[in-house]
């Protein structure tokens, strides 16, 4: 997967920091699979860059948990593990249940309408079937009720959040076979919100969120028995 790699460069942030963003988000993505191995000079001249600034970022990676150091073979690209997305998506219940929540009681209409829109941005993006137009809607969904709530905080934390979920996200979503649901999920968290109704959007929320798990574990399963 290193043959698909490319790096952007950016006046404004320092080399190691460019190849620490670039890593990263080849992870995320799945562009370096869980498993494979992060060869220093091979990505240094992927890259076009010197082996230090990819060392500095592989450190930055694992303290992450994106990577993980074994003896005899270096750096390795961690694996999704059942305990990491519980400990992700536990999180992920608890923060967006209050978001939506604050939510219900301070959207405004111009919000509302911004949501709607969000929403059929992202109905749309599923006929596309283009996974990565897809999270990328699905996550400007959920900002739009992020940024409703008005609270600097709660934003700030979930955006901390983003980037671990994104890794989750996109394995959720290569499932095609439960896209109708989640299209059906979002057109209620939509609903409930225009209509205020904070019990039955934090209910839907959670169930959202506890699907996504049990199809990643599904997922990963199946991954460890060779069936994909």
């Amino acid at each position: 997967m290193i043959k698909n790699l490319s790096m952007n460069i950016d006046a404004v942030l320092p080399l190691r920091d460019v190849v620490f963003n670039t890593l990263r988000q080849a992870i995320l993505k799945g562009d370096l699979l869980p498993g494979e191995r992060l060869m220093e000079i091979q990505l240094a001249n992927k890259l076009g860059v010197s082996r230090t600034p990819i060392r500095e970022a592989i450190r930055k990676l694992e303290l992450e948990g994106l990577v993980i150091m074994i003896p005899r073979k270096g750096a390795i690209v961690a694996e999704i593990t059942k305990k990491d997305l519980k400990d992700v998506l536990e999180v992920r219940i608890a923060l967006e249940v209050l978001a939506i929540e604050l939510a219900c009681d301070r959207i405004t209409d111009e919000g509302i309408l911004k949501l709607e829109e969000a929403l059929n941005d992202f109905e749309n993006a599923m006929h596309s079937k283009d996974i990565t137009l897809i999270a990328e809607k699905d996550v400007a969904f959920h900002d739009v009720i992020f940024n409703a709530t008005n609270n600097e905080r709660l934003v700030q934390t979930l955006n901390n959040l983003r980037e671990q979920i994104y890794r989750y996200r996109l394995e959720f979503l290569k499932d095609f076979s439960g896209h109708e649901r989640l299209k059906a999920e979002h057109r209620q968290v939509f609903d409930a919100i225009k209509e205020r109704n904070k019990e039955v959007a934090a209910g839907i929320i959670v169930e959202h969120i506890n699907n996504q798990e049990l199809n990643v574990i599904k997922r990963i399963n199946e991954e460890k028995e060779g069936s994909f």
